[in-house]
């Protein structure tokens, strides 16, 4: 079975594990009445051992199955998230045996405050009052005994609760993390992936490098803002439907009741006691026995706030029963027969009044706040309007109806709304970040390099074990991508043995050149050999003393040492006379061996206009042209001095007296290496570059070598 779906199994299985655990454990602290829940022993498993989506999983329907048995769970499944959040940040620290301990009780701290702060929040803005009746009365104690108030306590011992909870809890959670198997964990560590895991240092280090090539707006990034945005959006659309809808529904319902109301309460009046009522208030007969009739009636229906009966008049409403009292339990101010004006949102109406018509809805916001009122009539057999029922609906009430169902509806949607979000990032990382970054990371990573077989074998099979299998265009785009890296990389291959081709083909050429000058010139004898090693020699040294650093490449030293043996290459053009002769040279014969720079500097530009690309005969004319200019400035051809000589002259100037120095000649005998290398040093700084001395006489071992080597041979 392939590794990435037996993942995808076995986490499947471990959801539902620790929500069967959560469910029955939360099941069990219920039934038996225990202030605990040990409900996210669960959650804490499997987010430390899979990762935060399958914990939100987890939580999220875990809060569901436990409403099952006790709806106020449901409204903490936002809670449960947040627990999961914080145990995928603390999914390493369990690992340190040294630091589990403090760890744990770190981590139970902040999901005491989590839990117990919030849902004591919760408790209070859903039920006014604790979830349980042990902890109110111990908060209630609390207070009694000098402490804080009762809200303060229930804060405090809420916190204090969910503690020892979340303790119990993190140390079961640790304990069945250790039981669960190797094999497995490393299963539900792998899960998501759809190709071959990146390590955490790998993760981070390629973040930090995509941060600071592109900024903070990587792909990630985006797609969790765009997630945020609709998640949010979604939430506020969804929010304002349901309020809408509900307000629209609890202000018909309530309109309803209160004419149901208004019309029981008129079927119930007996209409012959209504003028006695109206004359002799509170001194008739059955006066308090149809008040308390009336009052029952208000008090049964909720959403009423003021129901009252009342004739009209033209100045006004007589009221005969105002079924209201203040909080003290006294009787309103409207006695019976008491005649009250219209009030201004009445008076558009007085006339459908007067005619013994129903009224309303009608809103109103005045001393008695704002209600919308129903004015029903009461007839008699024959149709005539004995009195009204008046009912009002408190659009206030209405309004905190409004807000305790959208903060319900936020609690409940919450958990769901980020499982959402989390499953969309989920996908998003494992199905696009983490594959983009990865061909990116190796398409970034490869190198071109036409010298080595073995680098380019190892880029593709860099890529290749990237492995991915999302099973859509980006797994078909990985596909594109190894082929197109495979082809690229024969490409490159035969590249390389072309290149290599045309090297061959260039050193054997500057060696033939080399040899065609050197077969003239009768006593030089592997010149062209030695210096071209010392060459090397005095380039390894200023590399490895850090000097000219700009200048030190790879293929810059290539370029001299390859080029080296063309030094000389202007002698082709000296006179065999000058160039042979036995013994000193005169004056005259001195300036025409001279020639020999300024004629290798012609050939060689020559050569360069030829040859396209063959910026390696731009250091070979540096050196035949000024190989014999003195680091004081008197020297020839030119005469330049310091820095000013081209870097490769200055290294052959040393290598090529130094040659010529422990070399025989017809005119004079070979010297010791102590003899050339102390007249190489006294030269130092005034014939040649200090730096280059430096290294050279440095390098003792080295030199000596290839003074061995061709000693052998001539």
């Amino acid at each position: 079975m392939n590794i990435y779906k037996k993942s995808s199994k076995t986490t499947i299985c471990a959801v539902l594990i620790g929500i069967a655990v959560n469910v029955g454990l939360a099941l069990i602290m219920y039934i038996s009445k225990v202030p605990l829940y040990l409900d996210t022993i669960g959650t804490i498993v499997v987010s430390m051992v899979a990762g935060f989506f399958p914990g939100v999983l987890t939580a999220v329907f875990s809060s569901v199955l436990c409403a099952l048995f006790n709806p106020f769970s449901v409204y903490y499944s936002v809670i449960a998230v947040l627990i999961a959040f914080f145990s995928v940040l603390f999914r390493k620290k369990y690992k340190d045996s040294k630091k589990r301990v403090l760890y744990g009780l770190l981590l139970a701290l902040i999901f005491a405050v989590i839990s117990g702060g919030l849902g004591a929040l919760i408790q209070i803005l859903l039920l006014g009052q604790p979830q349980f009746d042990s902890i109110k009365a111990t908060a209630d104690l609390i207070f009694s005994s000098g402490g804080p108030d009762p809200l303060l306590s229930f804060f405090f011992l809420n916190i204090a609760l969910n503690f020892v909870d979340k303790a119990i809890s993190l140390g079961a959670a640790y304990l069945l993390i250790h039981f669960i198997p190797k094999e497995k964990r490393e299963l539900l560590n792998i899960f998501g992936w759809k190709q071959k895991p990146r390590s955490d240092e790998e993760l981070r280090e390629f973040s930090k490098n995509a941060g600071r090539k592109n900024g903070f707006s990587t792909l990630q990034t985006r797609m969790s803002l765009i997630l945020m945005i609709i998640a949010v959006a979604m939430t506020i659309v969804m929010a304002t439907t349901f309020i809408q809808v509900y307000r629209t529904s609890e202000r018909r319902e309530a309109i309803e009741s209160a004419k149901g109301a208004a019309n029981l309460v008129g079927s119930m009046l007996d209409l012959e006691s209504i003028p006695l009522f109206e004359r002799n208030g509170r001194n008739q007969k059955g006066y308090d026995e149809t008040y308390e009739m009336l009052m029952s009636i208000k008090e049964s229906i909720r959403s009423i706030k003021y129901l009252y009966v009342f004739t009209v008049t033209e100045e006004g409403t007589r009221y005969l029963f105002d079924m209201e009292a203040d909080n003290e339990g006294n009787l309103s101010a409207y006695e019976p027969g008491t005649l009250v004006p219209f009030e201004n949102a009445v008076k558009p109406y007085v006339s459908d009044l007067l005619k013994g018509k129903e009224v309303g809805p009608v809103e109103s916001n005045d001393i008695w706040g704002r209600v919308v009122m129903i004015y029903h009539p009461v007839e008699d057999k024959d149709g005539n309007t004995v009195c009204y029922v008046g009912a009002d609906v408190s659009v206030v009430a209405l309004s905190e109806d409004v807000r305790d169902y959208l903060l319900r509806t936020i609690l409940i949607f919450s958990g769901f709304f980020i499982l959402v979000m989390a499953f969309g990032l989920f996908n998003t990382k494992y199905y696009l970040v983490h594959p983009i970054n990865s061909m990116a990371d190796c398409a970034g990573d490869f190198e071109f390099d036409t010298t080595s077989g073995s680098s380019l074998r190892e880029n593709v099979k860099k890529i290749r074990d990237i492995g991915i299998e999302t099973g859509d265009e980006i797994e078909i785009l990985y596909r594109t991508l190894c082929r197109m890296t495979e082809d690229t990389a024969d490409q490159v291959s035969d590249i390389r043995h072309h290149t290599k081709q045309v090297e061959e083909m260039q050193s054997g050429l500057i060696i033939t050149m080399a040899d065609m000058v050197e077969s003239r010139d009768s006593d030089t004898g592997f010149h062209v050999q030695k210096t071209a090693e010392y060459v090397r020699i005095i380039l390894n040294g200023l590399k490895g003393k850090g000097y000219y650093s700009d200048k030190m490449t790879e293929k810059y030293m290539e370029d001299v040492v390859m080029s080296a043996p063309l030094h000389d290459i202007g002698k082709i053009n000296i006179p065999d006379a000058v160039l042979n002769k036995p013994g000193r040279l005169t004056k005259e014969e001195f300036e025409i061996m001279k020639r020999h720079t300024t004629e290798g500097k012609k050939i060689l530009e020559k050569a360069i206009n030829s040859v396209k690309g063959g910026t390696y005969l731009r250091e070979a004319l540096s050196m035949a042209a000024y190989h014999h200019e003195r680091y004081d400035g008197k020297g020839y051809p030119e005469g330049l001095s310091g820095t000013v000589i081209p870097l490769s002259a200055r290294i052959m100037a040393v290598a090529d007296v130094f040659d010529a120095l422990t070399s025989k000649r017809i005119y004079k005998p070979s010297m010791t290496y102590e003899e050339a290398m102390q007249i190489i040093t006294e030269g130092s700084g005034t014939q040649f570059d200090p730096k280059c001395v430096e290294v050279f006489v440095e390098s003792e071992e080295a030199v000596r070598k290839v003074l061995r080597k061709y000693q052998d041979k001539e």
